[in-house]
């Protein structure tokens, strides 16, 4: 168990067997067919459909979840809180990305495999939890809000230590890590919240810490379909197509964030900044003092 020696702290959730509680079914699960579950998703993609999502009264945690959260992102019924929409989103995203984040979470594990203790920020279903786990990482605390997903990934990845929460308001201990890594997150939190996630950062991180983001690529939707054949081919348009369609409403907040000012404003400083359409990856490190 990770802890902080100087205030004896133990992080938050560490009594919580997250492989092995028993988590209250959604409305999603009580439907037994997944031919209508699927039919679900792609006519809320195909209409835009967006609702609230609807917590179980049981769900660990559902109290502390802040309201940005509670919306059918990518167009999910009931977004990443139920057992079954949640499993057959994990196993499929990446087919969906054709491939493309297995090389991503790659990249992030090389990168900082030197580090001792690692924060993977909202590690959804644990794939780069096992990116890291592959290149020997000893110590990893997967950050997650849904309990759903977080069943998912100490399920597959067991080893590391599972943390129910959000980046913003983590309540982890102070200079915990000597890295920490997201892959899709911050573009699904809004500005107000992603500035506070940045600070919190600065508080778990030592001095000296990597930080390593993959957000999508803007050129997603900077480019127009015929600039995206032109520079992509059918992978450019298939790309553009799919985050026209997907629901994630903070996306273009994102995509217009100065990002070298807004790493510097909260202690840290902008070292890499890679195109691999359609991910991006950010590496800053954490300011001394």
């Amino acid at each position: 168990m990770i802890q902080d020696n100087s205030r004896n702290t133990a992080l938050p959730s560490a009594r919580i067997d997250w492989a092995n509680i028993d988590l209250p079914d959604a409305w999603p699960d009580q439907i037994t067919s997944n031919w209508r579950r699927l039919a679900m998703v792609i006519s809320n993609m195909v209409r835009k459909k967006v609702k609230r999502v609807q917590l179980p009264d049981e769900m660990p945690g559902g109290e502390r979840l802040p309201k940005y959260i509670l919306q059918e992102f990518h167009h999910l019924p009931n977004g990443n809180y139920s057992k079954t929409i949640t499993r057959g989103y994990a196993n499929s995203f990446n087919k969906a990305m054709l491939g493309s984040m297995t090389a991503a979470r790659a990249e992030i594990a090389r990168r900082i495999a030197s580090s001792q203790r690692v924060l993977d920020i909202g590690c959804g279903a644990g794939h780069l939890t096992g990116a890291m786990q592959s290149v020997g990482i000893p110590e990893i605390c997967a950050l997650e809000p849904s309990p759903y997903l977080l069943q998912h990934a100490a399920r597959d990845f067991p080893g590391a230590h599972f943390v129910q929460g959000v980046i913003e308001n983590s309540g982890l201990p102070d200079n915990s890590f000597d890295a920490a890594a997201a892959c899709f997150v911050f573009h699904e939190i809004p500005p107000p919240q992603a500035n506070a996630a940045l600070s919190e950062l600065r508080r778990l991180l030592v001095p000296g810490a990597k930080l390593i983001l993959v957000e999508p690529s803007p050129l997603q939707i900077t480019l127009s379909y015929a600039q995206a054949w032109r520079c992509y081919g059918w992978r450019g348009i298939y790309f553009r197509a799919m985050a026209l369609r997907t629901h994630e409403p903070f996306v273009r907040a994102w995509h217009k964030t100065d990002l070298p000012a807004w790493f510097a404003t909260n202690g840290f400083t902008l070292i890499d900044d890679a195109d691999h359409m359609p991910w991006r990856l950010l590496e800053a490190r954490r300011n001394d003092g």
